[in-house]
Parts: structure tokens; C-alpha cells; sequence
């Protein structure tokens, strides 16, 4: 039989082209899907409490920084509405994903532990940032402040601006906020024990919810015509509370402090409607969830003071606690308001 050479020739060619393709497909087919290892990016994703409001962009703002200088895929990730069920949904998807670190601002910290369960249970890394979810496996929880340390200045401040007496009512947000509640224990315990003439008249839960917590201030304005103080107790029903006090012709004459953020407090801090706020820098929040989340992927140890940037010079980790602490809150007031642009 005779063989034609140049069919041979090209046969052998496609033979190789093939085998080629094949090795190529096989060890594309074979790069793992979740969990980092070896040179691989680490995906962090963070869930908030709620989409869209400017503390939860900061929040976003500083874990993109992060994310940029460290070499981190950044996700974030949350429900339009502070609804438990829906932020539920939300993490299960993105255990779907096979992100590395997975965490959790949790609107309920106990309806959120058995979701964190099984994330872990999928290999992937769970921590807490903001809020916390005591009960639950999370491996590290990132807080912006003590409960003792936001609770006491808030008091305080709400006391200097009161003259230390009259009745207060306190609007805060989801009823079962884990971070929110603490607060409101050592603001009840410092009332109790060093503003003896001052009295909580009420607490009314608006959600994340602005207009709710507009709506809610005016109501106890109505039901206590005495009243002459409020604590906006998150970043919603802060400039809520003073909202309600300027709409009501009562600047000077009812006070508000609260949890906002300086670019949303501002107008309400130079007419008088609010005469504190207390936070932190919540860009620096978000960057110390990242890099935290990036330690632990690696399955780096913290240390007890940790230099994590310029802006976060010595972040305090307490290990029997699985806490890494942020640091002391700060008093943002018409003065210094301009110094953070969120």
C-alpha cells in the first residue's frame, strides 16, 4: 500500500494541536474553586446590616483600600431593607460562591448563627465586623469601639447638653442588634448611676429607617410634652431624631446625640438640632475588616497591638475574646465634622 506523505504529515500535526488543547483544558479545569492557596487572591466578602446609607459606604470605601493595597478581591454585598430573612439569603449565596472569608454585619446575630455554621462547615473563614454574633463560630469580630466606651460618651454627651436633668427617650434601630442593645445597657447603667435627675421615658425601634425615626421622635414629643432629650442610637435614627426636633420648632429646647456620621450630621450640628455625635472613622473600620480577613486566611496570628496602617496605628486583638479593637469613638461636632467626607 502506498502511503501518501503529506496526509501523514498533516495527521500527525492535529494529533498534536489536539493533545495540546486537552492538557490546556484539563489544568484550567483543575484550578480550585474556593479556599486560597499559594499565590491565589483572597476573596473577602462582607455582608452589612443595610445597602446604601453613607456608614455602610464608608465602610465599603475603607475594605476597597484595603482590598487595593493588599491584593484582596473585595466584596460587598447587602439587602435593601434591615430584614434579617432577606441578609440570610444574601450569605447563603455567597457561600455558594466559595469566598474565602465571609463576613457579617448581622441584623440578628442568633438567627445568623447557623448560616455562619454552615459556612465554615464549607471551609470558608466567618467573622463579624460592626456588629457582633457572640454565639456563633466566627473567628474573629472586628469592633469599631467598646460597648462601655460608645455607651458612656454618648450619656455624657447627651447629659452635658441636657444640664443633667429632664426626660430622654432613646430611638434606636433593629431590636435585636447585637452592638445597638450593649449600647443601650451602659447608657441605661450610666444614667442610673451619675445623672440621677435624668429619666429614660421610652425606647422605640425604627429599624434602618429615617423617616420612621423622624416619625417615632415626634410621636414621643407628643406623648411627653416634658420631654427634652433623645439618643439616636444608630446612623439612621440620629439625624432622624434631630430632624423631628428642628421640623418641630424645638432646637434649644429638646437635645439630641447619637450614632451619625459627619457628612449626615453636619447641617443638624451647626443649626443646634444635635449637639453631639458620636462615631468613629468608619473608613478605617472597613479597612481593618479586610486586612484582619486577610490574616486569617493566611492563618496569620495577630499580635496584642497591631500596626495595620498610618490611620490604624495600634489595633488592639484580645484573644479571649476573638476581638480586634478599632479603638476609642469619636466626638464629631460642628467643628470637626468637615474632617471626614462621608
Amino acid at each position: 500500500m502506498r502511503t501518501n506523505k503529506p496526509v501523514l504529515a498533516l495527521a500527525a500535526v492535529l494529533i498534536l494541536v489536539t493533545a495540546f488543547a486537552g492538557c490546556t483544558k484539563k489544568t484550567s479545569d483543575q484550578t480550585p474553586t474556593g479556599g486560597a492557596s499559594g499565590d491565589e487572591q483572597i476573596t473577602v466578602a462582607f455582608v452589612p446590616k443595610l445597602e446604601g446609607v453613607p456608614y455602610f459606604q464608608a465602610m465599603n470605601t475603607g475594605g476597597q483600600k484595603a482590598a487595593k493595597e493588599l491584593g484582596l478581591k473585595w466584596i460587598q454585598k447587602g439587602g435593601t431593607t434591615a430584614d434579617p430573612g432577606a441578609q440570610t439569603e444574601i450569605v447563603k449565596s455567597l457561600i455558594q460562591q466559595q469566598v474565602d472569608v465571609l463576613v457579617v454585619a448581622p441584623n440578628d446575630p442568633d438567627s445568623m448563627a447557623p448560616v455562619l455554621q454552615e459556612a465554615k462547615d464549607k471551609g470558608i473563614h466567618v467573622m463579624t465586623s460592626d456588629t457582633d454574633a457572640p454565639n456563633s463560630v466566627r473567628e474573629v469580630f472586628v469592633n469599631q469601639a467598646t460597648a462601655d466606651g460608645i455607651g458612656t460618651t454618648i450619656m455624657d454627651s447627651l447629659a452635658t447638653a441636657m444640664g443633667e436633668k429632664g426626660k430622654f427617650a432613646i430611638v434606636s434601630c433593629g431590636q435585636t442588634a447585637a452592638n445597638l442593645n450593649s449600647w443601650i445597657e451602659v447608657e441605661k447603667k450610666v444614667a442610673a448611676e451619675k445623672y440621677k435627675n435624668m429619666q429614660l421615658v421610652d425606647t422605640v425601634y425604627a429599624g434602618e429607617d429615617e423617616p420612621k425615626a423622624v416619625s417615632m421622635a415626634k410621636d414621643l414629643m407628643n406623648a411627653h410634652p416634658d420631654l427634652t432629650g433623645f439618643i439616636g442610637q444608630c446612623t439612621t435614627s440620629a439625624p432622624g431624631v434631630a430632624k423631628a426636633v428642628r421640623e418641630a420648632g424645638k432646637i434649644g429646647t429638646v437635645f439630641t446625640v447619637g450614632l451619625g456620621t459627619p457628612q449626615g450630621m453636619k447641617g443638624y450640628l451647626e443649626d443646634g438640632s444635635s449637639s453631639t455625635s458620636v462615631l468613629w472613622d468608619v473608613e478605617n473600620l472597613g479597612y481593618l475588616t479586610a486586612w484582619a480577613a486577610q490574616k486569617l486566611a493566611k492563618g496569620e496570628q495577630l499580635d496584642e497591638s497591631n500596626k495595620v496602617s498610618d490611620g490604624i496605628p495600634d489595633a488592639k486583638w484580645f484573644a479571649d475574646q476573638k476581638m480586634l479593637l478599632l479603638g476609642d469613638p469619636l466626638q464629631i461636632t460642628k467643628d470637626n465634622a468637615d474632617k471626614f467626607n462621608y
